[in-house]
C-alpha cells in the first residue's frame, strides 16, 4: 500500500514534530517550582496556573479534598474533549470501512506493478492509486487522527504540570496514600488500566493490525508505570481515572460506529 505508506509516514512525521514543540513548551514548564500568577511565561500563566486555580477551586468545594479535585476535573476535561473525540472516532471508523471496500482493487493494482521497480512505474502506481481514492472519496489522512491529539495536547499537559506545580496537593492524602509521594500500588493501578485500554483498542481488529499495534500499544503502559514509581501518587491518580474515561469512551465508540462483523 505505498501511497498510504507515503501518506502515513509524512503525517507522522508532521505530527511528531508538532508534538515535539509543544512537548518543549510544555517542558519549561516543567520546573518544580510552585506555579504562581507572577509565574512568567504563556503556557505556564494561561494553561498550568489556569489548572491550578481549578483544582483548587474545586477542592475547597469537596472540603479540602484534592483527590476528589483531580478526579473530578480530569473527567471534566475528558467529557470537554469528548465531542471532538467522537467526531474523529466517527471519521476514523468511517475510514477503515472504506479502506475494506477498496482493498480488492488496491491489491489488484499493486499487484500489477509488483515487479516495476523503476521511478516511471512506481510513480504511474502512486497516480492509479490516487485516482482509486478519489473514486471512492477515501482519503488515508482521516483515520490518522492527528488534530484532536493536537488540540488535546496542550490542555492534558497543562493540567498534568498544574498537579505537579500545585504545593497544596502534596500535603494533603487520598484513600490510603499521601499525594504528594510515591506510592507502591498506584503505578502498578496505572499500567493495568493503559494495558486495558490498549486491549480495547484492538477490539474489532484483524490479526495483521493487532501485530502490528503490539508494541507501541504496550509501551505506553509500562512507561506510566515505570514513570509513576518515581512519582508524586497524585499523577498515577490522574492516569488511573483518565484511562478508565478512555475504556469507557473507546467501548462506547466501538458500540457506535464500528461496523459489524459478518
Amino acid at each position: 500500500m505505498v501511497k498510504t505508506f507515503v501518506f502515513t509516514k509524512k503525517t507522522n512525521l508532521i505530527l511528531i514534530s508538532i508534538l515535539l514543540v509543544l512537548l518543549m513548551t510544555g517542558c519549561q514548564a516543567a520546573s518544580n517550582d510552585p506555579i504562581s500568577n507572577e509565574t512568567s511565561g504563556f503556557f505556564n500563566h494561561y494553561f498550568v496556573y489556569t489548572f491550578s486555580i481549578i483544582i483548587k477551586q474545586v477542592a475547597s468545594f469537596f472540603g479540602g479534598n484534592f483527590g476528589i479535585s483531580i478526579i473530578v476535573v480530569t473527567l471534566l476535561i475528558r467529557l470537554l474533549l469528548f465531542p471532538l473525540m467522537m467526531k474523529q472516532s466517527k471519521q476514523s471508523f468511517q475510514a477503515r470501512e472504506k479502506m475494506q471496500v477498496i482493498k480488492p482493487e488496491m491489491e489488484e493494482l499493486q499487484a500489477r506493478y509488483k515487479d516495476k521497480k523503476d521511478a516511471d512505474s512506481q510513480k504511474k502506481m502512486q497516480q492509479e492509486m490516487m485516482q482509486l481514492y478519489q473514486r471512492h472519496q477515501f482519503n488515508p489522512l482521516t483515520s490518522m487522527g492527528c488534530l484532536p491529539m493536537i488540540i488535546q495536547f496542550p490542555i492534558l499537559i497543562g493540567f498534568y504540570y498544574a498537579i505537579r506545580r500545585t504545593p497544596e496537593i502534596a500535603t494533603h492524602s487520598f484513600l490510603w496514600f499521601d499525594l504528594g509521594q510515591t506510592d507502591i500500588v498506584m503505578p502498578l493501578v496505572a499500567a493495568i488500566i493503559y494495558f486495558i485500554q490498549f486491549k480495547v483498542t484492538q477490539i474489532g481488529m484483524d490479526e495483521k493490525q493487532r501485530k502490528q499495534m503490539a508494541i507501541m500499544g504496550l509501551l505506553s503502559p509500562v512507561m506510566i508505570g515505570l514513570f509513576s514509581f518515581s512519582a508524586p501518587a497524585a499523577l498515577p491518580l490522574y492516569w488511573t481515572i483518565g484511562g478508565t474515561f478512555l475504556i469507557i469512551q473507546q467501548i462506547l465508540f466501538k458500540k457506535m460506529y464500528q461496523p459489524k462483523q459478518s
